[in-house]
């Protein structure tokens, strides 16, 4: 009698590279609901996976007992005794490299991600740009769990059902307005942040139709406290940020009509409930494969190429030179609230 397959899924880092498994391990689920998979991210990033029926979270202690060789040791030690069978490496970094070793080592399949380096180092060099689309990140995804044997199919799209609202994040949803919009104005770097005072313009037009409430979204003291003031300047905003647990925020996100967010997270966390989700991109671009899951493309407002030739820049937005800074400032304010309207009608 053959062994009960048990997958082991390797992704950390970032969440919006984190979220992005979601909606391909919910596709996985679906279609081999005998195989047990065990997630090995950071233990924050757990809600993510919690209505994924036979899907379990492994906490990844990278700068406690998990770290460096030894601390990967541990890890893979600990992993073993779970009895994996197969492991899905999503990452492919250092830290999932040295650990491919132990696993090989130790007789199991192991398969790691091409994450496509080259191809975007095309498409984001100023000289010689080759700009076309790339493969996605869920389509890469996919490619790994098809090289273990299974062949996953990801459309058409399957997203998460909504989730149900706490007692205490119930009551920050009024009956009036009725439209529920949420914004997350932040991202990583600047040059893929969508500048704060056209952001203002776009809040500021949209809570004087007293017809949407505006949810605001964000992390940190710095960022909270740019949204308590919008929150205190506009009647129908509601500052989310130190207000819910992240598992509180994904049962809001899963409830909004629809998300305006940069090329970050809570793009992707929206997107993995089907809600509509328009992106705003700077210096990076949807071609390099970061687009959120299941939206179409015409939910993406990019800064002018024309102006600014050498867009992407970057993959992730931490490149670019000086005055692509501005670039964002290319989108009017008025083409994101027509947008947004548009939708929520």
């Amino acid at each position: 009698m053959h062994p009960k397959k048990h997958l082991l899924v390797i992704r950390l880092s970032a969440m919006g590279d984190v979220a992005m498994v979601v909606p391909v391990l919910f596709a996985f689920v679906h279609q081999y609901p005998d195989v047990k998979v065990t997630v090995l991210t950071k233990a924050f990033f757990t809600p993510l996976f919690s209505q994924l029926p036979n899907v379990s979270v492994y906490e990844a202690q990278v700068k406690g007992k998990h770290k460096g060789v030894f601390g990967l040791w541990r890890l893979y030690c600990s992993l073993k005794k779970l009895q994996i069978t197969e492991v899905a490496d999503l990452h492919n970094v250092l830290r999932s490299t040295i650990l491919r070793v132990y696993f090989k080592l130790g007789g199991f399949r192991f398969v790691q991600i091409d994450k496509g380096r080259t191809e975007k180092k095309a498409l984001t060099r100023e000289a010689n740009k080759i700009f076309k689309p790339l493969k996605t990140m869920h389509q890469r995804y996919a490619t790994v769990f098809n090289t273990l044997g299974y062949s996953l199919k990801l459309g058409p799209e399957r997203f998460l059902p909504k989730r149900e609202l706490g007692d205490e994040t119930r009551q920050l949803f009024t009956t009036i307005p009725n439209k529920k919009l949420g914004i997350a104005p932040f991202a990583a770097f600047e040059g893929k942040m969508y500048p704060l005072d056209l952001m203002e313009q776009v809040i500021s037009e949209l809570d004087a139709t007293d017809a949407i409430q505006i949810f605001l979204f964000g992390g940190g003291k710095k960022e909270q406290a740019l949204l308590e003031n919008f929150e205190n300047k506009y009647s129908n905003c509601t500052c989310i940020a130190g207000k819910a647990t992240f598992s509180e925020e994904l049962a809001i996100i899963s409830n909004l009509d629809v998300m305006l967010a940069m090329d970050s997270g809570n793009a992707h966390l929206a997107a993995q409930f089907g809600v509509s989700t328009i992106t705003l991109w700077g210096v990076t671009h949807p071609y390099a494969g970061f687009y959120p899951f299941g939206q179409p493309t015409e939910n993406a407002i990019l800064a002018d190429r024309g102006k600014f030739p050498l867009i992407p820049t970057s993959v992730y937005g931490n490149k670019m030179p000086k005055e692509y800074v501005k670039a964002m400032r290319t989108i009017h304010p008025q083409d994101v609230i027509k947008k947004i309207k548009t939708m929520l009608a």
